[in-house]
């Protein structure tokens, strides 16, 4: 049978109609490039560390900004290295000088970078004001012995009045 010009017309004209739709990217683009620029300009250059409340800090009026890097905190009963354990305080032994834990983990991470400078590598001790010092020490000599030599440690900025 035969079909008229009007039922051929009607037919591609709802058969235009049934096609799936096509996605615009400009205006996506757009946005996208509108919100690269909003976050690059409102990034702020305040650096802030991770601190448990387990972890009181110690005051300071030191303006230094903080720099980021690798962090070993020493909790109330475990050292933890980026926020994973790695030792527990009660496995450490007096006598010792390096802690075993921190070591292997210090020296796993090491092993991932291609060059290691002259100066040793970065680490920030985050300890308690309550600390034991033989213990800090303990953590200090295992970080040197693991070639991070530039150590520092986290304190909390005194705000001062004046």
């Amino acid at each position: 049978m035969k079909t008229s010009r009007k039922a051929k017309r009607i037919r591609r004209h709802y058969g235009r109609m049934k096609k799936p739709g096509g996605l615009n990217l400009v205006s996506l683009m757009d946005i996208f490039t509108i919100l690269v620029f909003f976050l690059m300009v409102n990034s702020s250059d305040v650096k802030v560390m991770q601190n448990t409340a387990d972890v009181p800090l110690p005051k300071s009026t030191a303006q230094q900004a903080a720099v980021e890097s690798l962090t070993v905190q020493i909790t109330g009963n475990a050292i933890l290295v980026q926020g994973s354990e790695v030792a527990r305080l009660e496995g450490i032994e007096i006598g010792d000088t390096y802690i075993t834990g921190l070591s292997e983990e210090l020296s796993w991470r090491r092993s991932r970078w291609s060059e290691i400078p002259e100066e040793g590598l970065d680490v920030t001790i985050m300890a308690g004001r309550d600390t034991d010092y033989r213990l800090l020490r303990k953590v200090m000599q295992t970080c040197v012995d693991e070639q991070y030599r530039q150590v520092r440690l986290a304190v909390e900025r005194e705000v001062r009045n004046g």
